[in-house]
């Protein structure tokens, strides 16, 4: 099974970090930045697969036609606008 892994790096310094939560990832570039004024960039290298499904899911795209519509995942009120 596939894991989220993002990749964290500093482009005015030496930082670079792993993370294994999207979470964890952000909190450490907000962290970096707000300490030193650094811009800090990540790569997310892979999605744990359910976040990959969830996405699918819901039509990440925008495009109402996207979406799938037996997810339970899906607002069926808000699909049909």
């Amino acid at each position: 099974m596939e894991r989220t892994r993002v990749a964290v790096r500093c482009v005015d310094c030496s930082f670079e970090a792993g993370y294994d939560e999207l979470p964890a990832a952000r909190a450490a570039i907000d962290d970096h930045e707000s300490a030193t004024g650094h811009e800090v960039v990540w790569e997310i290298k892979s999605l744990a697969e359910g976040i990959s499904q969830a996405g699918a899911d819901a039509g990440v795209c925008g495009r109402p036609e996207c979406v799938n519509e037996d997810s339970p995942l899906v607002n069926s009120e808000q699909a049909e606008r």
